[in-house]
């Protein structure tokens, strides 16, 4: 009997040693996020540390490949979707497949899914599409950001998404590069109060946590403030070009933003492709470490853009261990790698290996990524919630990106004097002229980074929207005629009409490829404008990313709207034309006479615009 109850108590005592050795206190929701990341760290081999740092493209990210590599995050690339015209609950499933994976290793550890919405979930189907940046700079309303925040991450949260690339939080010095429209303002202090977006995304950091990276549950994202840092002053505008700049002009002009984000405890930052009077901000050391990680106390991760590291050299990919070793040295945590992660996972595990880039740097990164997966929760809640795949595109949320609208658009002329205003239009006419190759399209209405990269134009399989000519239609009194012609020859133009709107601008484009030194209104806009305007009383609305050059055309119109990239909501251009509502907006970029006159932003000594920075007229609501 005694060997017996020996034996018993030495099972008892194996069973409890065993109970306890299977408790890892990384898995306890109960602990400090900071006693769970160095637990999880301290379990983690290499292979199983470099994965965390690695970001691979949705179309490589099986759930193999994430258990094989312990890939640490995916993401979608603009325009990479499960399939076209894919539903909320389509993409749930494919973040969940990938997901799946990654739970099946070892150790657990879920992705962190990316994606870039920044106007809105702008790679879905039928997601609401809210005003570009450059729009909603002109709205000089946070708060109206904010709500856009919290409506984005819960329609990115639609689709099983917790982390988005935005915002932009760039000080677009120059309209000639191709990426002002992601820029609220030329005015870094515009820019700063517009970092209200990242408390919409990620919810309102407690006091007790400013600064740290926060995310409020599982209907909040984590956010990401680019393009760290200066990408909005290079030379002539030109995308990923150098920014030529004393130290004290970086810290001024481009640098404030960040200070905001921080504070409203961002989760991220990502890295800029541009160079800082000729150092490669990827390899800049002194701004990402000894700055922004050492100085301001950024505890989140850095992340690099789409093949960042491989842009250091020239041409890219040239020198790839290089690239790897002055990237990571440079403070850069997770590296986006779309297709090449074999390779990368390969030589950066042979450079730490041969010490050529320090275990303690790996740790720093893991650590930091971890500590925002546990933040935001995703060790708790992996995979898409069902039950908010219905707020993809909701109503509520288009309503508010028509208010957007309407408090973005900044009249700029308003009848040929003062005495003689235009607008607000009268809703009963007799017959009114719709003409320009932006009324009735929402492709152009909504810009780039709309469904694909670049956007697209025409309406169909572009997403679900309303197009200002539509929305002209039916705001009018049903007993007024509405004629539409694209480009109206002699034929329509000998009809009488009351008014005329037209709608021209540009067409979409998104980063280098909208890179412009010209800025003209692309044809047939001017010749559309002249010959409409020459016959009949006209407001011109234009769809644009920036100012572009009107100084040839503007003594014609009789009234003049920049109504930017506003998106699907095209009522909200109505709302406001009818009267219904009265133009607010005031210009958040200086509108210049002539590309001559580049780069000109307020405050600067030879200052001679066509409209100043913060102009806007004003009309009041027709009672």
């Amino acid at each position: 009997m005694g060997s017996l109850h020996k034996l018993t108590l030495v099972l008892l005592f194996c069973l409890v040693a065993s109970g306890r050795a299977e408790y890892a206190k990384y898995k306890d929701p109960k602990q400090p996020v900071s006693v769970r990341v160095k637990d999880l760290l301290s379990r983690m081999t290499l292979a199983e540390k470099i994965g965390q740092m690695t970001q691979i493209e949705r179309e490589n990210a099986t759930a193999d490949v994430l258990a094989k590599y312990f890939i640490g995050s995916v993401l979608s690339g603009g325009g990479s979707v499960p399939a076209p015209q894919a539903s909320a609950e389509a993409w749930a499933a494919m973040v969940n497949g990938m997901q799946k994976g990654a739970l099946s290793t070892r150790l657990g550890i879920p992705i962190i899914y990316g994606i870039d919405a920044v106007h809105g979930h702008n790679n879905v189907y039928k997601a609401t599409i809210f005003p570009h940046n450059v729009g909603l700079g002109a709205t000089r309303d946070p708060d109206l950001v904010k709500r856009i925040g919290a409506a984005t991450a819960l329609e990115v949260r639609a689709t099983g998404i917790p982390y988005v690339f935005a915002p932009c939080i760039a000080v677009c010095r120059d309209p000639r590069w191709g990426r002002c429209y992601e820029s609220y303002s030329e005015d870094p202090k515009v820019v700063q109060s517009m970092t209200s977006l990242i408390s919409g995304l990620q919810g309102d950091v407690p006091a007790t946590s400013v600064g740290r990276p926060y995310v409020g549950g599982s209907k909040k994202v984590a956010a990401c403030a680019k393009h760290y840092v200066g990408d909005g002053g290079t030379y002539m505008g030109i995308n990923e070009n150098n920014t030529i700049i004393d130290q004290h002009g970086l810290m001024t002009i481009h640098m404030p933003p960040y200070y905001n984000s921080i504070i409203r405890g961002v989760s991220t930052v990502m890295v800029s492709y541009s160079s800082w009077n000729g150092v490669k901000m990827h390899a800049n050391h002194f701004l990402v470490t000894d700055f922004l990680k050492n100085k301001l106390k950024f505890r989140g991760f850095v992340i690099s853009d789409w093949e960042g590291i491989d842009r250091i050299t020239t041409p890219p990919h040239a020198n790839y261990s290089y690239s790897i070793e002055a990237g990571i040295g440079a403070g850069i945590d997770m590296i986006m790698v779309p297709f090449r992660y074999t390779e990368f996972i390969d030589d950066l595990t042979t450079q730490v290996n041969n010490k050529v880039i320090p275990m303690s740097r790996i740790d720093d990164a893991v650590y930091r990524i971890l500590r925002v997966k546990f933040t935001m929760g995703l060790f708790e809640n992996p995979y898409a919630d069902p039950s908010l795949a219905g707020e993809l595109g909701k109503q509520e949320h288009r309503e508010l990106a028509r208010e957007a609208v309407r408090k973005s658009l900044v009249l700029l002329k308003n009848g040929k004097s003062a005495y003689s205003p235009l607008l607000p239009l009268p809703k009963k006419a007799g017959k009114i002229l719709v003409a320009g190759s932006h009324a009735d399209n929402l492709g152009f209405q909504c810009g780039g980074w709309t469904i694909t990269w670049q956007g697209q134009g025409g309406n169909d399989n572009v997403t679900a929207g309303t197009t200002i000519l539509s929305a002209i239609k039916s705001t009018v009194d049903p007993s007024t005629q509405v004629v539409y012609s694209e480009s109206p020859d002699a034929t329509v133009l000998g009809d009488k009409y009351d008014y005329a709107i037209v709608v021209v601008g540009e067409p979409p484009y998104a980063e280098t490829f909208g890179d412009n030194l010209n800025l003209t209104i692309p044809e047939p806009g001017p010749s559309v404008i002249q010959s409409v305007c020459k016959t009949v009383k006209c407001v011109v609305v234009l769809i644009s990313g920036r100012p572009l050059v009107v100084e040839p055309y503007i003594g014609a119109m009789d009234a003049f709207v920049a109504a930017w990239l506003p998106g699907t909501e095209g009522q909200g251009v109505a709302d406001v034309l009818f009267g219904d509502y009265g133009f607010s907006g005031k210009l958040s970029r200086t509108w210049f006479k002539s590309v001559d006159q580049l780069p000109m932003n307020v405050g600067d000594k030879h200052y001679d615009p066509l409209f100043p920075f913060g102009f806007g007229l004003t009309t009041q609501p027709r009672k």
